[in-house]
């Protein structure tokens, strides 16, 4: 499996197959061990051990910690990345505009009403696809200006879905 890790803004490819490891197209033996009991985790790396100290406060965020450094590091799969890029999620916007169906699904809940103010990054709309509850969430701080769906509606991919306002 595919992941885009981002550690201190910068992004690295990473590939998952069994015990190997690809990381920007050099590959590795590899293996995370968790240390009972504790939140440390060993990485063993071909030939070497290192022992990091791991929290994940928040859905894909990682805090590591080796040796007094300390490293906030972000993992996100094709699938996360690909739904991001099509709602604009992670792009700095302010104002109107519009939250459009990354892909073909159904609405599962509404989570605002027109005139309420959002936050970026709040959830708006919960749409289900391929049996996965995908939380979509507002790409700015903005009002809503009108809800185009409700609970129980089908959609296409790239139909509007909310209008936001300034």
């Amino acid at each position: 499996m595919k992941y885009f890790v981002t550690v201190n803004g910068r992004q690295v490819e990473v590939e998952l197959e069994g015990g190997q490891v690809t990381v920007n197209g050099s590959v590795h033996q590899a293996a995370l061990i968790p240390v009972p009991g504790t939140p440390l985790r060993q990485l063993l790396l071909g030939d070497r051990t290192l022992v990091f100290s791991v929290e994940s406060p928040d859905r894909g965020v990682w805090h590591f910690g080796h040796h007094g450094d300390r490293w906030e590091i972000e993992v996100v799969d094709e699938r996360t990345r690909h739904i991001r890029s099509l709602t604009g999620e992670g792009q700095k916007r302010s104002g109107g505009g519009i939250l459009r169906a990354p892909m073909p699904g159904l609405v599962v809940r509404v989570l605002v009403e027109p005139g309420q103010r959002v936050t970026a990054g709040a959830g708006v709309v919960v749409l289900e696809a391929m049996k996965m509850e995908n939380q979509l969430k507002a790409p700015a701080e903005a009002v809503v200006k009108s809800v185009k769906v409700s609970p129980g509606k089908t959609v296409e991919k790239g139909e509007v879905l909310v209008e936001f306002e300034d």
